[in-house]
């Protein structure tokens, strides 16, 4: 992996005259629209990328973005990369350990995820304080190099409470309707059943989605600090529980996109 990650980042280097990101950025499905606030100085195609997976999903435009946003250098993936597409665990965390080699000091991680609890509605928003990984294996798993992390890695805190709680009070202070709570990482691709959600409920979940918990192990495993935000497009639960469909999933989250661009942004402008 160090070899494909030196090949990775020097190419990066080199189409994008030595840009140095402080802030790396994953926006989830039908979360894109950030990217418009961002000062575009670099764009790539992940397609054009050595060694660099290619998204799948017509939905996800598979574009690295490089731009400055509140001020900050970052470096945004418009359009992310799942496990149910056929990948490896560690070819979906590969852009995490590329940002990180190209100097981001802090992670912004967004998905679109479903409420498991009652208390959290479609269209809100729910920052992740911690997760349930039930996902078939870890992007860790295999040979570990020391210099990109420890062999087991602490988990005790995998999202920076500071942040966390600057969030909670940003959305406060805008009149933004925002929960904090556990994420549930599966793998999908389909949705789930209504004893299924019952489960996932009681083990302890807030919202349950398909992504986030493989790029947040890797961030632990390389000492980056992490902060993540589900915007909530569907509900789980099993007593009133409809039918749903991709295209309803993708409206509601680009409904409630302008709520969690702005605390996103607003975050990022106080590091």
């Amino acid at each position: 992996m160090f070899q494909a990650l030196h090949e990775t980042v020097e190419f990066i280097k080199r189409k994008t005259n030595n840009f140095q990101p402080e802030i790396g950025i994953v926006l989830g499905t039908g979360l894109g629209g950030l990217v418009n606030d961002i000062q575009i100085e670099y764009q790539i195609m992940y397609s054009n990328i050595p060694n660099f997976p290619i998204s799948t999903l017509e939905f996800h435009s598979g574009k690295l973005i490089f731009g400055t946003l509140e001020g900050k250098n970052v470096i945004a993936m418009q359009g992310r990369l799942h496990y149910y597409e056929g990948y490896s665990m560690q070819q979906i965390t590969f852009p995490i350990r590329t940002m990180k080699v190209l100097g981001i000091t802090h992670l912004f991680v967004s998905n679109a995820a479903g409420s498991l609890n009652p208390d959290f509605k479609k269209g809100e928003l729910m920052v992740i304080s911690d997760h349930i990984n039930l996902q078939p294996e870890s992007p860790l798993r295999g040979s570990n190099d020391a210099d990109m992390g420890p062999r087991f890695p602490d988990m005790s805190q995998p999202y920076k409470r500071d942040l966390i709680t600057a969030a909670l009070k940003l959305a406060a202070d805008h009149n933004i309707t925002c929960h904090h709570g556990v994420y549930i990482a599966v793998t999908g691709p389909n949705l789930e059943t209504k004893a299924e959600y019952n489960y996932l409920r009681v083990i302890g979940g807030d919202a349950v989605g398909m992504s986030t918990v493989p790029e947040v192990i890797v961030a632990n495993h390389m000492s980056i600090p992490v902060f993540a935000i589900s915007v909530l497009t569907d509900e789980g639960f099993p007593e009133v529980l409809e039918p749903v469909s991709l295209e309803e999933i993708i409206e509601t989250a680009k409904a409630a996109e302008p709520n969690m661009t702005k605390i996103l942004s607003l975050l990022i402008s106080k590091l």
